[in-house]
C-alpha cells in the first residue's frame, strides 16, 4: 500500500484544517467544527478519484463491472485499511481533549464507522488545502492495493458467510443497529448475527451495502 503520497500531504495541512478532520462532535460544542463536514466532502473526492482512475484502466469494462470494482474500493473496510497504514489511530488518539465528557478516542475506533469517517475527512481536508488534482493522485496511490484486491479476488461476502455457515449448519441474520447523516446522504450500520452471537459489524451508504462489510469481517473473524 502507497501512502506515502497522502502523509505527506496530511503532514502539510494547515493547523486548524488538520484538527477538523480530526475533531469528533462530541469534543467540541460546535457541530461545524467537528469532522463530518469534512468527511462528507471527502467521501466525494474519494469516490471521484477512484472512480475517474478505474474509467481509464479499464477501458473495455462495463459500468456493471467498474461499479463492483469502485464500491470494493471505496468501501468502510478499505477506508479503514488505508486509514490505519495512515496512522489515524494514533493521530486522533493525540487529537483527543482532556474534557472528561468527551468519548474517548480508543472507545470511538472501537466502532466501524470512526476510523474510515476520519480517513474521508483527512482527504477532504486535502481537497480544501490542495485541490483536486494532487490530492486525486495521492488518493489513488494510497487506495491501489484495494483497487487490486477488488480486480483479482471480487467476493460477494454474503454469499461466501452463508455458504460458509451452512457447512457449519448455522445461519447469518442482520440487522440494521444504527443510521445518521441526512436523508439524502444516509450512512446504515448493520451487525451480523449467528443465532444470538454478534460476527460483524459494518457501515455503508446502503443496507445492503452495509451488510456487505458486515459480512467480510464475519469471514475474517470465523477464519475463512
Amino acid at each position: 500500500m502507497s501512502v506515502e503520497t497522502l502523509a505527506e500531504l496530511v503532514g502539510e495541512l494547515p493547523d486548524g484544517l488538520r484538527r477538523r478532520a480530526l475533531t469528533h462532535s462530541s469534543w467540541t460544542a460546535e457541530e461545524s467544527q467537528s469532522y463530518e463536514r469534512l468527511a462528507y466532502l471527502g467521501d466525494s473526492v474519494l469516490a471521484l478519484a477512484v472512480a475517474a482512475g478505474i474509467y481509464e484502466r479499464f477501458p473495455s469494462e462495463g459500468a456493471g463491472g467498474l461499479t463492483k470494482i469502485h464500491n470494493h474500493a471505496v468501501s468502510g473496510v478499505s477506508c479503514a485499511e488505508v486509514g490505519r497504514a495512515l496512522g489515524v489511530p494514533e493521530m486522533l488518539e493525540a487529537a483527543q481533549p482532556e474534557a472528561e465528557e468527551s468519548i474517548p478516542a480508543k472507545t470511538l475506533l472501537a466502532g466501524s464507522r470512526p476510523l474510515p469517517e476520519v480517513t474521508e475527512a483527512l482527504i477532504g481536508a486535502c481537497f480544501v488545502a490542495f485541490g483536486f488534482e494532487r490530492v486525486a493522485t495521492a488518493v489513488a496511490a494510497a487506495f491501489a492495493l484495494q483497487i487490486e484486491n477488488a480486480v483479482e479476488a471480487p467476493v460477494d461476502a454474503k454469499s461466501a458467510l452463508q455458504e460458509l455457515l451452512a457447512r457449519r449448519r448455522a445461519r447469518v441474520t442482520y440487522e440494521v443497529i444504527g443510521e445518521s447523516g441526512p436523508a439524502h446522504r444516509r450512512t446504515f450500520e448493520v451487525e451480523a448475527k449467528v443465532g444470538e452471537k454478534s460476527v460483524g459489524t459494518g457501515a455503508g451508504k446502503s443496507k445492503k451495502a452495509a451488510e456487505q462489510m458486515a459480512a467480510e469481517e464475519a469471514l475474517r473473524r470465523l477464519g475463512d
